[in-house]
């Protein structure tokens, strides 16, 4: 069924059109138009159709498919559906794309209608600009699956080890040599993150020749192992990077150089180093921050966990939501901190000598922690202290829902971009072999089929 308007429509057969009026044929759909609501737009496609004359075939066939003198009907092998969205812009001033209808396939359809897609609503314009994200998604996804495939041999034999190495280092499916470093990668990762923490139990630390306790000697001998592993694993990464620039600034890549410097610096200053430089406490204290800092080794774990590369950018989708969190947090903690500390004022015992001290207590009372160092002794006090929690529960609840639907959405859209980069490599490689067999063939091999037919 039709939804656009239908004024002044005669009745009669297909021949009886005025001279104002064309029939058009859409996909097999016949439509009559009248031409004085088609020339709103005289720069579209159909309003040229109505103003060209009918003797000059060159001129309509230049602008439709086929051409029916005798029912005077012009055809367009086109998808009538996208065709009835694009009339509306003769009657509606305005195109609202259909359910179903893909936005990047039908703004093909107003670009072959000639129609500008300024006129598109404004909840259309914002899908459309969401499909041509997703493409340019798909299209580096096709990017880098073409650069696997090696689609440009390198020349030289320095190109060829520098290949070699960047897809054993950074492509896991690559390989089974690649997929092995990958796994020793992620291995040595978690051993090292265990020996930071397993060091600092006291029993298994031992005494230095000045009372210390210190790592025990095996722990630092794994610790030692793992470090060698991170920096020839960095180095050869970055020997064989394409763009050593990009690579060194790169996110993930900045972690990895900081689990790696914390090492060295502390053995500098612990075997070079003078002893009255590491008697003093400010070096002392910047030794300590740097082992510390080993810590940002549990990050490298997200350049081989798909996992966490999903939850990090879902999070970073997610930045309103955890805005708002913090800002209702914060709005409740100040006034219930407030709150708690004018009311218990009247206690001789209070534990709440003053606003900024009761943040403390506003914060692990909204987040239902609840240490029990500071809490309140008065009537009034317990009753804030019952709205604080109940108001932080809410405030906690609301956005997890959003967060949560960003996560699965992000996530579910991978997949599909990664499915559709995959098509989009089949497709090219299929019409990459057609191309070959056909410049392959010989004029003899086409005309064996022919002889074929005719016997």
């Amino acid at each position: 069924m039709w939804t656009i308007p239908k004024p002044r429509y005669k009745n009669g057969s297909a021949g009886e059109e005025s001279e104002d009026e064309i029939a058009v044929n859409i996909g097999g759909v016949r439509v009559v138009l009248f031409g004085d609501v088609l020339n709103r737009y005289p720069e579209s496609r159909l309003a040229e159709l109505v103003n060209c004359s009918p003797q000059n075939y060159d001129g309509i066939l230049s602008l439709c498919d086929d051409f029916d003198p005798g029912r005077n009907e012009f055809y367009f092998d086109r998808d009538p559906d996208a065709f009835k969205c694009i009339l509306d812009v003769y009657y509606f001033d305005e195109i609202h794309i259909k359910r179903g209808i893909c936005p990047i396939c039908f703004l093909k359809e107003m670009e072959f209608w000639k129609i500008d897609p300024s006129v598109l609503d404004e909840c259309c314009k914002s899908d459309l600009s969401e499909k041509e994200v997703e493409l340019k998604e798909i299209a580096s996804k096709v990017l880098l699956i073409l650069e696997d495939m090696d689609s440009e041999p390198p020349v030289t034999r320095s190109e060829r080890y520098q290949r070699f190495l960047w897809k054993m280092m950074e492509k896991p499916g690559s390989s089974l040599v690649a997929r092995v470093v990958a796994i020793a990668s992620f291995l040595f990762i978690l051993v090292s993150s265990m020996v930071m923490c397993v060091g600092t139990i006291p029993e298994l630390q031992v005494m230095d020749t000045e009372g210390k306790l210190v790592e025990h000697p095996t722990l630092e001998a794994i610790e030692t192992a793992c470090i060698l592993w991170f920096t020839v694993e960095y180095l050869l990464r970055l020997a064989s990077s394409p763009n050593k620039l990009h690579f060194a600034f790169a996110f993930m890549n900045v972690i990895d150089f900081m689990a790696i410097v914390p090492f060295y610096v502390v053995l500098s200053l612990t075997y070079f180093g003078t002893s009255a430089m590491m008697e003093l406490a400010n070096v002392q204290q910047a030794v300590q921050a740097l082992r510390i800092m080993r810590i940002a080794r549990i990050f490298k774990l997200a350049r081989h966990s798909s996992g966490l590369q999903t939850l990090t950018h879902a999070l970073k989708r997610s930045l309103k939501e955890l805005g708002l969190l913090l800002m209702y947090m914060g709005v409740g903690i100040f006034v219930f901190s407030a709150l708690a500390y004018t009311m218990e004022q009247s206690h001789p015992e209070t534990l709440f000598k003053s606003i900024p001290q009761s943040f403390w207590w506003a914060i692990i009372t909204m987040t239902t922690v609840g240490y029990g160092d500071i809490y309140p002794k008065t009537t009034l006090g317990k009753c804030n202290a019952a709205v604080s929690f109940l108001c932080g529960v809410i405030a906690i609840a609301l956005p997890i829902h959003p967060i949560i639907n960003n996560f699965v959405v992000f996530y579910n859209k991978q997949k599909v971009l990664e499915t559709a980069a995959m098509h989009e490599v089949e497709l090219m490689e299929l019409k990459s072999g057609r191309s070959a067999r056909r410049t392959s063939a010989t004029p003899g091999d086409l005309q064996q089929p022919r002889a074929r037919t005719a016997q």
